[in-house]
């Protein structure tokens, strides 16, 4: 299967960013030269999850194995271009999977274990797969027996008997060949604002945004990287597995979110670098004893994202414990920005602004900027907004972006000159003017009588006060003005609800332009969010909705 069109696929060739290179290739080059290097390490909680004994596997050993593997997938009749929906939780079968679908040319779609039957059928509509491919349990739930049921007449193959029987096939020649231009994988988009999407990559669509991770990581040849996110998406595939093929990386796994647990894998396995959630980072910061229990002189940097950082903590990781803090924004289309202590030296800047990458005049050169090209547009014209301040839609194009979404009416989803509209606001930002701050969702923003809110940047203040566990703004109805602002509360155990007023205040305090400030609370017990911990914001507001008129 390929989304390219031919025109793209040559042009892409001819510019030197895309080439022959496939994982599997890539892969069995590393065990004919680093064979005996450990490639992908298990989390020691593997038993718990259900997966077995925990393991360390060799290129080497990886090479051989998935070929059995794919020989065992080929025995159940999967034949290039199939897709197989696979639910997995982060172990070597899930690794094994991706490089043995390399080989047989086969489209690996993976789901966050949190997915269920609902989900897992829609999924299957959309990619039409040959099979699912799940473990037995994970924890008290039985993850095959539930798609199974989801899935009705479409196989659902155990991962336990797929090894079994790749263990039978033994080993054997094979030239698996391979095309870097067909599709490898269809992730999932969060589905923060609406049904999650597939997004169909090739090879070289990975490979480009594994270069440019390692690029802004600073990777080098045969570090060990630990990897605390699902194989499902951007962050662990464009962050973990194609920089481990490209450079012959140490990919350390970890599953499910753990704190000790990844502190620890942090200290034993001597890890280079990692990726980890913000309220990680602060925790660790705010706690510095928690930091001195452990030896972390291997740890070379550390990187985080997914929303705004905390300057403070980044000046404790640098200042207090030297390991420099680069911050990504990235997504399964192909966005690929960061902010490193070199492009955004203060840590102001680095936790809440991206270099303009492949913008005309900008100071910014690498990778990076050379592979990916942006710019700002009005979301409703498509006019370029060049001025500081303006909200607008982020558009981008590049060799490392995607074609179009699965089964999707793509019309209108990419500008007449190819740039993809990706709907994150972000307006022109810094000064010098070289940066972009994410302001949010263009479907998110909140219309209060023609002025136009950010949720995300209510969120972001929300989140540090004392008495909230959690914290998250929508719309609700308001015939004057059509829209205002909720703050939808979970209160820390003991506190007591702030009212609009106080909160009001509290976020005046902060800088917020009081026109901005929450008219509404609601309280919950817990926010709705999806597999990846991001607030589904549509939910939240049906739920305010629901409750009918302003408390």
């Amino acid at each position: 299967m390929k989304t390219s069109s031919a025109a793209r696929i040559a042009a892409e060739r001819e510019a030197g960013y895309w080439g022959d290179d496939t994982l599997h290739s890539l892969l069995a080059g590393l065990a004919a030269e680093h064979g005996e290097r450990a490639a992908v390490v298990d989390p020691p909680n593997s038993e718990a999850l259900g997966a077995g004994t925990p393991r360390r596997l060799t290129f080497a050993a990886l090479d051989r194995e998935s070929s059995a593997l794919a020989r065992a997938l080929s025995a159940r009749g999967v034949r290039r271009g199939d897709a197989l929906l696979v639910q997995l939780p982060n172990t070597h079968a899930l690794v094994l999977l991706y490089a043995a679908a390399s080989k047989l040319g086969a489209i690996l779609s993976p789901l966050a274990v949190q997915y269920g039957r609902h989900e897992i059928a829609g999924f299957a509509a959309t990619l039409e797969p040959r099979a699912f491919i799940g473990q037995r349990a994970l924890g008290e739930r039985a993850l095959l027996d539930e798609a199974a049921n989801a899935l009705r007449d479409l196989p659902a193959w155990a991962i336990d008997e797929l090894l079994a029987d790749a263990a039978a096939c033994g080993d054997g020649d094979a030239d698996w060949g391979g095309d870097a231009d067909e599709i490898l994988t269809v992730c999932w988009t969060s589905g923060t604002t609406g049904t999650p999407k597939g997004v169909p990559r090739s090879h070289n669509m990975w490979l480009v945004q594994g270069r440019t991770t390692q690029t802004a990581g600073g990777y080098r040849p045969g570090e060990v990287l630990l990897a605390p996110f699902p194989f499902v998406n951007m962050a662990a595939l464009g962050g973990f597995l194609f920089p481990m093929a490209l450079l012959g990386c140490t990919v350390v796994l970890h599953h499910p979110l753990d704190p000790a647990l990844y502190l620890s894998q942090l200290q034993d396995e001597a890890v280079n670098f990692t990726i980890a959630p913000p309220a990680l980072l602060n925790r660790l910061a705010q706690q510095p004893a928690l930091w001195e229990q452990f030896d972390f002189t291997a740890l070379r940097a550390i990187g985080s994202g997914s929303v705004p950082l905390s300057p403070a903590m980044i000046e404790v990781f640098e200042e207090s414990y030297g390991k420099p803090v680069v911050n990504f924004y990235g997504s399964n289309e192909g966005i690929a920005l960061f902010a490193t202590p070199d492009s955004a030296p203060a840590p102001e800047q680095r936790a809440k602004l991206f270099p303009r990458l492949g913008a005309a005049g900008m100071p910014f050169g690498g990778y990076g900027a050379e592979v990916l090209s942006t710019r700002v547009a009005d979301p409703a014209t498509g006019a370029i907004i060049d001025e500081p301040g303006r909200p607008g839609e982020l558009c981008i194009a590049g060799p490392g972006v995607f074609d179009g979404y699965l089964g999707h009416d793509n019309r209108g989803l990419f500008s007449d000159d190819g740039f993809f509209r990706t709907g994150d606001l972000v307006e022109i930002s810094g000064d010098p003017p070289h940066f972009y701050r994410i302001v949010g969702r263009c479907k998110d923003i909140i219309n209060r009588g023609g002025m136009k809110l950010s949720p995300s940047e209510l969120d972001t203040l929300l989140e540090g006060h004392p008495d909230l566990a959690e914290a998250a703004v929508c719309a609700y109805a308001d015939p004057d003005l059509g829209e205002r602002v909720c703050a939808c509360l979970v209160l820390v155990e003991g506190s007591s609800a702030p009212s609009v007023e106080a909160l009001g205040d509290w976020l005046g305090e902060r800088g917020l332009a009081r026109f901005k400030a929450p008219e509404r609370i609601e309280l919950f017990d817990a926010l709705p969010r999806n597999p990846l911990g991001k607030v589904v914001r549509n939910e939240l507001a049906a739920a305010v909705a629901a409750r009918g008129g302003p408390a």
